[in-house]
């Protein structure tokens, strides 16, 4: 099993250590992370596969307070799947929202690349 210290989690997850104290100071760790005998944190595997789907429901849009709620969800364990699929369903569906607008400005931003090619090449 790894064992991680702060710094060395940071440089494996992209994230600072002060983002990753953050994330278990404000709720958003399934459990707190374990400290070694001189009270440094030390990270598992599970810990780092928990930062990393914090990391994309963040990066998807999830605002704190429903990652927070997530995360307890999953601390509560079995019983409350039906509501940790509601809140993921629900998020997912804003993503698709946000995906399908980006895609229609990249397809604008396509459309106009096309017409300058044409012009800079001409029959190219």
């Amino acid at each position: 099993m790894t064992s991680l210290s702060i710094a060395e989690a940071a440089e494996q997850t992209g994230l600072t250590a002060h983002t990753l104290r953050y994330y278990e100071r404000d709720g958003l760790m399934l459990r707190s992370v374990e400290r070694a005998s001189s009270g440094h944190r030390r990270y598992t595997d599970d810990d780092l596969r928990w930062i990393q789907m914090v990391t994309r429901l963040r990066a998807t849009g999830m605002p704190i307070r429903d990652v927070r709620r997530y995360a307890a969800l999953v601390r509560d364990g079995e019983g409350n799947e039906a509501e940790r699929l509601e809140l993921l369903l629900a998020h997912r569906e804003l993503v698709e929202r946000q995906l399908a607008e980006v895609s229609s400005h990249l397809r604008a931003i396509d459309h106009k690349i096309a017409l300058y090619e044409h012009t800079v090449a001409p029959g190219a």
